[in-house]
């Protein structure tokens, strides 16, 4: 029989993370373990800690991803709750047994390759609940998620790197080009 585990963690959607964490790190003090891109989602998500639980900001990365669209529709705000179960199969059965409206009728990788499913909330009474369980690959694909993040970071640094430098090579080539074009006293 597979039965809830625990609160995993609440997911808020968010239309800028940096200005959340105002909030959420700078005001309340939890501090961010990981940010991570889930392209599944097209959302990238900041995990908070709360001890035993997480507090997820979730920020839609394309304007068709479902995300966007809840945030377009409903605003910033609470998202989703998210259960830890033992066996999401045998969850599956029993909520299909009870003529649960289910958004995923089978497990989809979620965040770190968790296995996951939603529970619409027309039949949860308005909350949207995920339900995931833990797998072995979590901490290989959470670990090659971050890289890629890591490496996605770097990239745009050089990139932003190359066209400051440019822009001031710019400036020091129009004022050198503007110093030789100007005459000098000893010229005039």
């Amino acid at each position: 029989m597979s039965s809830i585990k625990q609160i995993n963690h609440v997911a808020i959607v968010v239309k800028d993370i940096d200005d959340a964490l105002c909030f959420w790190e700078d005001a309340l003090g939890l501090k961010v373990t990981h940010v991570e891109n889930i392209p599944e989602q097209d959302a990238l998500v900041a995990f908070l800690s709360t001890g035993e639980a997480e507090i997820e900001l979730v920020k839609p990365m394309d304007k068709d991803s479902s995300v966007a669209h809840y945030l377009s529709k409903r605003g910033p705000g609470i998202h989703h709750i998210c259960f830890e179960v033992d066996d999401i199969e045998a969850c599956l059965d029993k909520l299909r047994a009870h003529d649960v409206h289910l958004i995923n009728p089978e497990p989809v990788v979620g965040t770190g390759g968790k296995r996951v499913a939603f529970i619409h909330p027309e039949s949860t009474h308005g909350v949207l609940v995920e339900l995931y369980e833990l797998t072995e690959q979590e901490p290989e694909i959470r670990l090659s998620r971050v890289r890629a993040l890591a490496d996605r970071a770097i990239f745009e640094g050089q990139v932003a790197t190359a066209s400051v430098l440019k822009f001031l090579r710019g400036i020091r080539y129009r004022a050198t080009s503007e110093e030789r074009s100007t005459p000098t006293s000893e010229e005039s």
